[in-house]
């Protein structure tokens, strides 16, 4: 006797409604959304309404949406391998750069809880705390901060990296770095990879100071057309500018070998007018009166 497991209609209507997302977006990446409290995926839906939409789903379902839609778009289930934890879709029609740069905007600091592994040193600073004298000294002491009384307050005496990374925040230690107001854990979505035009990016192409990036590129856009116009190279963009630059080069080169033209005898006879003057200067007593009331 063959069993056949029923599968409930939702998942393939949800599975349907996935495949129709990731077909009909220009730009689809896979987020990670794990360990997000509701209020602060909530603002982060909200930052990026209008250009971007996120849908969550099982995993399972999205591995299915992928391989139905790799049917209509080749390459894109290549983003399966990218799964991972709890899984958003992201559809939009924003360059992969940008849309990453947006996501990792919308990463903020929290408060640790205690228990979560970190991925940077948590250090503790010099200086003064908002506490009072009293037994705040001791509890900082206990969790391996440097405090002491300093003139009335109580104060951190040296810079202190309390929690390696790659290691887990102890509960006592995470109480007294919220009661500090610092907030070491980093949560938000994470771009895990973005799919456009058969082409997948992943994390480590897309993260890039796109205002440097935009600055550098001008920068080699004016060096390669500085390099045209030396080098005579004729282009719709340089014609211009090489025909300003012979005309100049044509313009002195008759300016200095006193060749007449339209161009150039207004010039010259300035020129010649100018030359005269300054002859006259040293040859006041040779010349007539004419002249000397020009130079006087």
């Amino acid at each position: 006797m063959i069993v056949v497991a029923h599968v409930a209609e939702w998942k393939y209507k949800e599975v349907e409604e996935l495949t129709t997302l990731l077909t009909g977006n220009k730009i689809i990446g896979i987020v990670e959304i794990g360990g997000i409290p509701a209020p602060q995926m909530q603002q982060m839906r909200s930052n990026l309404h209008g250009v971007a939409f996120v849908r969550s789903s099982k995993n399972s379902l999205i591995f299915r949406a992928f391989d139905d839609a790799e049917k209509k778009m080749k390459g894109i289930a290549g983003l399966k391998d990218s799964i991972t934890g709890q899984t958003a879709i992201i559809a939009t029609d924003m360059n992969p750069f940008k849309l990453y740069g947006q996501i990792k905007a919308t990463r903020t600091m929290a408060p640790a809880k205690g228990g979560e592994i970190v991925s940077h040193d948590i250090e503790v600073k010099a200086g003064d705390t908002p506490f009072k004298p009293g037994p705040i000294v001791g509890e900082l002491q206990k969790v391996g901060i440097p405090a002491a009384i300093q003139d009335g307050k109580v104060a951190i005496k040296t810079n202190k990296v309390i929690v390696p990374a790659g290691e887990k925040i102890p509960k006592d230690v995470a109480q007294m770095l919220t009661r500090l107001e610092i907030y070491p854990i980093e949560i938000g979505m994470s771009l895990h990879a973005v799919f456009e035009d058969g082409n997948i990016f992943k994390p480590d192409v897309l993260d890039i100071d796109l205002d440097e990036f935009m600055l550098k590129i001008q920068q080699a856009s004016s060096n390669a057309f500085n390099l045209a116009v030396e080098s005579a190279w004729a282009s719709e963009l340089t014609i211009k500018p090489l025909l300003n630059k012979a005309y100049s080069t044509a313009f002195a080169l008759a300016m200095e070998s006193g060749t007449i033209t339209k161009d150039t005898v207004e010039h010259l006879v300035s020129k010649a007018h100018r030359s005269m003057i300054a002859v006259a200067l040293h040859a006041q007593d040779a010349i007539d009166e004419d002249l000397k009331k020009m130079i006087t």
